[in-house]
């Protein structure tokens, strides 16, 4: 019979080795592995696109509003291109950075996001960063390059019964105001006025040509996810985007010195217009004061310099916007996320720029291409070199834990049947 402290002496090794292999903390006295604490479950999961999922099309809608009319065609997906924009690392549908820079931000609820430096174009994380998200109103960023490059910010717009009737959020147009195309511009990106888009769209000369020219910009940009369907971002059969695209698109109006102080502006005073005769009992419509709905900006987060925010239920909530600090300005996109109970998406957002501040500068997992003229190719420099780091993804990190502790649990088996053989054999002489 096996004496009583050679059992105890197996129960030990076994603890020892379980501790050793598996990292577990140990009740050195008892010997015996104290457990971890029993962690809650985590309020938000994390969407897992490893799987590339969104790598050719966006996510299915949820209503009819892709629905085409009877007749027309339904658009294509848009080619993938190959290699990835932007490096090969980028590639991929998971989690892309380098373990040098730290876990990234936890309980982030977009499909699809990404982190960069402004001014050196260098990717510092991303997710599902090529991934086929529908952009929302954040497309009106690349229908304000537009307008900034063709209108006249002076010149006066008069609205007509279609802009003031079209649907989601609105400026405030009315008939009888007096609007300049800045007027409309700044409402386009304070409050992500339809009404305003579709104004501007009718002054480039219709929502076909702007969406075309919109388009076209895109491709100059580098920006092969892209498509914009509708120039307010309301969702339509077609409409894509991606979190390099936008990152691309924002890093170029950010390069625009009036794009850049609409967006700051937390608050502006919109032109009203008369009471309408056609409304029984209306009455004038004075100026009003405009909020933006960029919440980083108006709860003064430390160093915003602005963004641009969409939302529709076939996209979700999508961001993008930009914050400096100490000389460096980071950008950060979210696509297809929500805000959930004790997480909200500006909470998310704070997250990500202060993992891309506190980020080594020379820390790169891909670039933003340079925009090019309108052949609609891009240029894709080398970034410079830096020390090469090995990438890691959530699906990386799980399968190599779950390896290991296969391993540990296997020779902890071995080693404790091995001695109780051993001491079986020392009790039988």
């Amino acid at each position: 019979m096996t004496p009583t402290w050679t059992r105890r002496a197996a129960c030990a090794l076994v603890a020892v080795l379980t501790v050793g292999l598996l990292g577990l903390p140990l009740d050195v006295d008892s010997a015996v592995a104290v457990p971890l604490p029993t962690a809650p479950p985590p309020a938000v999961t994390t969407p897992v696109t490893d799987h590339c999922p969104h790598k050719i099309a966006t996510p299915p809608a949820v209503d009819a509003s892709e629905v085409v009319a009877p007749g027309s065609p339904t658009p294509t997906p848009l080619p993938v291109p190959t290699p990835a924009v932007g490096g090969e690392d980028l590639a991929g549908c998971g989690v892309v950075a380098d373990p040098a820079a730290g876990p990234v931000p936890p309980r982030l609820t977009s499909a699809g996001w990404l982190i960069a430096d402004l001014e050196s174009g260098r990717i510092i994380a991303a997710k599902d960063p090529h991934g086929r998200y529908r952009p929302a109103s954040t497309i009106k960023v690349l229908l304000a390059l537009v307008v900034l490059d063709e209108l006249d910010l002076a010149a006066h717009v008069v609205p007509t019964a279609e802009d003031w009737s079209t649907e989601g959020d609105s400026c405030g147009m009315g008939p009888g105001g007096v609007y300049t195309v800045r007027d409309l511009l700044t409402g386009l990106l304070l409050v992500s006025g339809n009404d305003c888009a579709n104004a501007l769209a009718r002054e480039l000369g219709g929502v076909d040509a702007a969406l075309e020219k919109m388009n076209d910009r895109a491709r100059a940009l580098g920006a092969h996810d892209t498509r914009a369907a509708s120039p307010s971002g309301l969702d339509a059969a077609g409409m894509s985007s991606s979190p390099y695209d936008l990152a691309l698109v924002f890093r170029a109006a950010m390069a625009e010195p009036t794009f850049r102080q609409m967006i700051a502006t937390p608050t502006f005073r919109f032109p009203g217009y008369p009471r309408r005769p056609d409304v029984p009992g209306d009455k004038d419509h004075p100026p009003y004061d405009m909020y933006s709905t960029n919440r980083l900006l108006l709860d003064g987060y430390p160093g915003i310099v602005g963004g641009k925010t969409g939302y529709t239920d076939d996209a979700r909530k999508t961001f993008v916007g930009a914050a400096e600090r100490d000389g460096r300005t980071v950008i950060i996109v979210q696509m297809f996320g929500l805000s959930v109970d004790g997480d909200l998406y500006w909470d998310q957002a704070a997250s990500m720029f202060e993992y891309g501040f506190r980020t080594d500068p020379a820390i790169s997992v891909g670039h933003l291409v340079e925009p090019t003229a309108a052949s609609g190719e891009s240029s894709t420099p080398a970034p410079p070199q830096t020390e090469k780091r090995s990438l890691t993804t959530g699906s990386d990190q799980a399968s190599a834990t779950s390896v290991q502790i296969l391993i540990g649990l296997v020779a902890a088996l071995i080693a404790v049947v091995l001695l109780l053989l051993g001491l079986r054999l020392a009790g039988r002489r």
